[in-house]
């Protein structure tokens, strides 16, 4: 069977070291010449796929390759399905926001935090307003309080050019 020039790993022939480390079952874990491991392999009607070629010598299994390469798909699509994907919700203050707005903005980041998602809030100071640089952080710290229950601030208040941000993430069940 032609071997395609994109296969990720090194199999029978195509393998170019003089010894190789075999390991694997039905197998006596060791180095063996490439020879001899792949007579063993040609023995059990499977192939020699070459596992780790950085390794010194070359780690090489005894498998049926098309078997092989389907559970290295099959794990990688695990792996992906466990990894969580971290989104990140912004909500945007001026230094003078009022109490309203502070609530309608606050019940929001409740929801996003209860939903799992990280909340980055930030006061944007615009011309002059950058005066009010106390104000913000007040305003970044009673936000932070407020929402204790729900998630656990990760970084204070910090100024960022014309933003003072706060990033909070939710809290594990």
């Amino acid at each position: 069977m032609p071997q395609k020039e994109k296969d990720p790993y090194a199999i029978n022939k195509r393998i170019r070291a003089r010894e190789v480390r075999l390991v694997g079952d039905n197998v006596e874990p060791g180095i063996y010449s490439i020879q001899e491991a792949l007579r063993l392999a040609e023995e059990e009607g499977l192939d020699l796929i070459e596992i780790s070629a950085s390794a010194n010598p070359p780690v090489c299994k005894i498998l049926d390759y098309q078997k092989f390469l389907y559970q290295q798909k099959k794990r990688l699509k695990e792996q992906k399905a466990k990894s969580t994907k971290v989104v990140v919700k912004e909500i945007r203050f001026g230094p003078q926001t009022d109490d309203h707005d502070y609530n309608f903005k606050l019940k929001h980041a409740m929801e996003f935090l209860k939903e799992g998602a990280k909340v980055k809030a930030y006061v944007f100071f615009r011309g002059r307003s950058i005066l009010f640089k106390e104000q913000g952080e007040v305003l970044l710290l009673k936000f932070a309080t407020a929402l204790e229950d729900l998630g656990k601030l990760e970084q204070m208040p910090v100024l960022e050019g014309k933003r003072m941000t706060i990033m909070i993430s939710p809290k594990k069940k």
